[in-house]
């Protein structure tokens, strides 16, 4: 066998690209890829970035450390939008304690996103963060949803970080209402309770009364009806 210093140097690495190596259980000689080498220190957080948590989605509540599942169970499938609640271990996969970490993040926001999927995500709010009572090592995480795409996968895994948007911008949103109605309902979507400004088609300023259903919702009632637009920020 040539030494090592005789095979040439490869810059471009590839998924498939393979190392030898030594078997911690057995001592055996095994290949190695690369994805399987990144995938090892993705899912068991060895490249060290702050405030990140890797979980793996479970259909058991309070199953094993390093898992969060529904309070009810299964689930898979579910979209992000429709998550309000999750049973989650107070250690995440690599075996970090996170309980003073999320319980410092109520009132903040989360990112929870799989790991092999960009674009399958969900954005919330960190309502509360608090003990189960039937399984100390398992706390209850309530939800409220921002935004987000896709649905969560059972047995998947999921990086969990503080994720803010609102901290970078002020959000604005306009609402154009082009059927004329007494109630305009807005989803807005902007995670916070904005101000209102409403003007008809002829951009005359219009008052109403303003319900705010939650950080997402409002409802504006009219005495009259008329459209044109409304603009939060």
């Amino acid at each position: 066998m040539p030494i090592i210093s005789s095979y040439p140097y490869d810059i471009t690495i590839q998924d498939n690209d393979a190392w030898i190596g030594t078997d911690s259980l057995n001592r055996q000689t095994k290949q190695y890829t690369a994805s399987a080498v990144a995938n090892y220190l993705n899912v068991n957080s060895k490249v060290s970035i702050g405030g990140q948590m890797v979980y793996k989605f479970s259909s058991i509540p309070v199953d094993e450390s390093g898992t969060f599942a529904l309070p009810s169970g299964g689930g898979g499938g579910t979209g992000f939008s429709a998550i309000s609640s999750l049973k989650i271990s107070i250690t995440e996969k690599s075996g970090q304690n996170v309980v003073e970490w999320l319980t410092y993040l109520v009132g903040d926001q989360i990112l929870i996103s799989s790991q092999d999927e960009i674009s399958s995500f969900g954005h919330y709010k960190v309502l509360s963060y608090t003990v189960d009572p039937n399984q100390s090592n398992f706390y209850t995480l309530e939800l409220d949803y921002i935004g987000g795409n896709g649905n969560i996968v059972v047995d998947k895994y999921y990086d969990v970080v503080n994720f803010s948007l609102s901290r970078l911008i002020d959000k604005t949103f306009i609402h154009n209402q082009p059927v004329p109605s007494l109630e305009w309902n807005i989803q807005h979507n902007l995670a916070k309770f904005p101000s209102v400004s409403v003007v008809n088609n002829n951009n005359v300023l219009i008052h109403g009364e303003i319900t705010y259903v939650d950080i997402n919702n409002l409802i504006i009632n009219f005495s009259a009806v008329f459209s044109g637009k409304a603009y939060l920020n």
